[in-house]
């Protein structure tokens, strides 16, 4: 099987540590950071998987699921996002996409998504996968509330009905390690 994967994500830290991740898989990786560079990507490379983020700057990523399948249609996609909703993720299967997985998302969530396509013949270790604490997950669901308040501890706290003194207790404490 030809292992090529197109990463589309506007966070290029993200993107980034994923590159990493699927290059030491054995994947040949092409990122993108918006719409029009993943399109172009699309046409010249034809990868056979792709990453892609829902909310970016300027087209959204079911504007590039649609258009994804236009220019290739065996591409199997798997969306990402951080603002999940049932409607999104209808609308994401509906569009083309093989599954929908919410941030934060590590390459085997990923790759467990992909091998649900037995087309795409991957091979993933299922005894690896453990799911995250309920405390690691309510860390990064907090960091990431935190992140798209730009850091405001006051409105962050708001938006997960917290009092502000106790999210910032919460923020102190170490991040759980599992």
């Amino acid at each position: 099987m030809d292992k090529t994967i197109l990463l589309v994500d506007d966070e290029e830290l993200f993107r980034e540590r994923l590159e990493k991740a699927f290059s030491q898989r054995g994947f040949t990786v092409f990122t993108a950071g918006n719409f029009d560079e993943a399109v172009r990507v699309i046409g010249e490379e034809k990868p056979i998987m792709g990453v892609i983020d829902l909310k970016m700057p300027g087209k959204s990523g079911l504007e590039l699921i649609a258009a994804a399948r236009e220019i290739n249609p065996d591409m199997q996609m798997v969306v990402l996002t951080g603002y999940g909703s049932i409607a999104t993720a209808t609308e994401a299967v509906r569009l083309g996409a093989l599954y929908y997985l919410p941030k934060p998302a590590d390459v085997d969530d990923i790759l467990s998504a992909f091998a649900r396509n037995p087309e795409l013949n991957l091979e993933v270790d299922q005894d690896e996968f453990s799911a995250p604490s309920l405390a690691r997950a309510e860390w990064e669901h907090i960091n990431r509330v935190l992140t798209d308040c730009d850091g405001n501890i006051s409105l962050a706290a708001k938006k997960l009905d917290l009092h502000r003194r106790t999210l910032q207790r919460k923020l102190q404490k170490y991040p759980p390690s599992k």
